[in-house]
């Protein structure tokens, strides 16, 4: 089945910029829309931006303008390039995939997504 690895979380202090990766292995990433998703202590977790197998976009307000979310067919990789960022962003992100026979748009339902990634630790702080 399908697994995911996200990487390039950190220790970013406010204002500053993180690029994580998500790493699809076994399936090509081709074949699911990708969704990006965080979750603070206490918190629910939180949709943010998702890109479908056509390459179309979607965004929480939250971060609408700040981050941005592509694909890398060829290296089965999909990434969330975060700039500005601010320490209410600190929380686990985690990538998840949806699979999809027939193009349609994602959207930011963590009920839609089945397979999950283990989670990357973001820290905003001066």
């Amino acid at each position: 089945q399908l697994q995911l690895v996200e990487s390039g979380g950190g220790l970013v202090q406010p204002g500053g910029s993180l690029r994580l990766s998500c790493a699809a292995s076994r399936f090509s990433p081709d074949y699911f829309n990708i969704g990006w998703f965080r979750q603070a202590p206490g918190k629910v977790r939180e949709g943010l931006s998702c890109i479908s197998k056509s390459g179309s976009t979607n965004y929480a307000d939250s971060v609408k303008g700040r981050f941005t979310t592509s694909r890398d067919n060829a290296e089965n990789t999909v990434y969330l390039q975060m700039d500005s960022l601010k320490p209410e962003d600190t929380a686990v992100y985690y990538c998840a995939a949806e699979p999809v026979v027939l193009i349609r748009p994602c959207i930011l339902w963590a009920n839609e997504y089945d397979y999950w990634g283990q989670g990357t630790q973001v820290t905003v702080s001066s």
